[in-house]
């Protein structure tokens, strides 16, 4: 059996028995599930950096989504905060590179 010691997706162990695979799992308390989700978004977005597909970008956005809710960050709030600071500070879409200040 290989090691991994990381957070995964809810049905990944179902998948892994259907294969004829064998998995020992636990479920993770707040503490380390909040460090598996920090060392998760890192893990995705240097898989994204490797692959830039659609794919790569929505397993970051469901991390994203985890640590949402792991926060009890309201959905709307976070989309009002976000729409706050593209409307005080731009967003990035005119690709600007600042050099020096």
């Amino acid at each position: 059996m290989k090691k991994y010691n990381k957070l995964i997706r809810d049905k990944i162990p179902e998948i892994i028995n259907k294969r004829g695979g064998k998995v020992i799992i636990h479920k993770a308390n707040s503490q380390e599930y909040w460090k598996k989700l920090k060392e998760k978004l890192l893990e995705e977005v240097k898989e994204f950096f490797k692959n830039e597909t659609i794919e790569e970008l929505a397993d970051i956005l469901e991390v994203v989504e985890a640590i949402r809710v792991f926060k009890k960050f309201d959905n709307k709030k976070v989309l009002d905060v976000k729409r706050k600071k593209l409307r005080e500070r731009g967003g990035f879409r005119k690709r600007i590179i600042l050099e020096e200040s």
